[in-house]
C-alpha cells in the first residue's frame, strides 16, 4: 500500500469513528455556579440537654468546576458574618461573635472538594476535601445523598451532609452549653442560565 493510500485509509477511518468529546478548559471555563433560589447551606448544633439548634448561611458563593479529565470539583465559601441562628438575634449574634465562628477575624468557611468521578452525585457515596475554618483547614469527608433524578445539581438537589469536631477548629466558645459536634447540610442546584 502506497503512503498516499494509507493516509486516505486513515483519514477515512478518523472521519467514521466517533469522537469523543473535547475537554473543558479550566482557565476558559471557570465553573458553574450555584442557583441561590434552590441552594441552601445550613449547620446544626445539639445543647448539651439534647436540644438541637438550627442555623443557615444565607451568604455565600460556589461552583462546581469540570477539569480536563472530566473529574468534578466542589469549591463552595459561605460567608460568616451572615450566618443566621433561627430567628434569635441572639444566638445569631454568639454564632458569629469571637466565641465562635468570630466573623470579623474568619470572614469565610471554605471547602475545597479533592477531584471526583462525576457519578458520585449519582450513586451518592463519600465526597472528600479539605475544610478551612476557624484559621484552621483539615480534610473532611461529607455524605452525599443518592440522587433521585438523571440529572443530579440540574433536574433535582445534591444533598449532602457531615459533621466535624468543633475542637478541631479551635471553636471553643460556649462548651458548657453546646455539644462539639457541628453538622452541616447542603442542598445545591447549579445554575440554570450557566447550564
Amino acid at each position: 500500500m502506497t503512503p498516499g493510500l494509507r493516509l486516505g485509509c486513515l483519514a477515512l477511518l478518523l472521519s467514521v469513528l466517533p469522537h469523543p468529546a473535547p475537554a473543558r478548559d479550566a482557565a476558559q471555563h471557570p465553573g458553574l455556579g450555584f442557583d441561590p433560589v434552590h441552594t441552601r447551606f445550613g449547620f446544626e448544633l445539639r445543647t448539651r440537654w439534647g436540644q438541637r439548634v438550627h442555623g443557615a448561611f444565607p451568604q455565600y458563593q460556589g461552583e462546581l468546576r469540570v477539569l480536563p479529565d472530566g473529574r468534578h470539583q466542589v469549591h463552595i465559601r459561605l460567608a460568616t458574618a451572615a450566618v443566621e441562628v433561627g430567628e434569635s438575634e441572639r444566638y445569631t449574634a454568639i454564632a458569629r461573635g469571637d466565641g465562635f465562628f468570630d466573623a470579623e477575624r474568619h470572614p469565610l468557611i471554605e471547602f475545597v472538594s479533592e477531584p471526583h468521578q462525576a457519578a458520585l452525585a449519582h450513586r451518592g457515596g463519600q465526597l472528600r476535601g479539605t475544610l478551612s475554618m476557624h484559621g484552621t483547614s483539615r480534610l473532611e469527608s461529607f455524605t452525599l445523598t443518592p440522587s433521585g433524578c438523571a440529572r443530579p445539581g440540574i433536574d433535582c438537589d445534591v444533598v449532602a451532609e457531615g459533621s466535624v469536631s468543633r475542637g478541631d477548629y479551635g471553636l471553643d466558645g460556649w462548651k458548657l452549653v453546646l455539644g462539639d459536634r457541628v453538622r452541616f447540610s447542603l442542598r445545591v442546584r447549579l445554575d440554570a442560565a450557566e447550564r
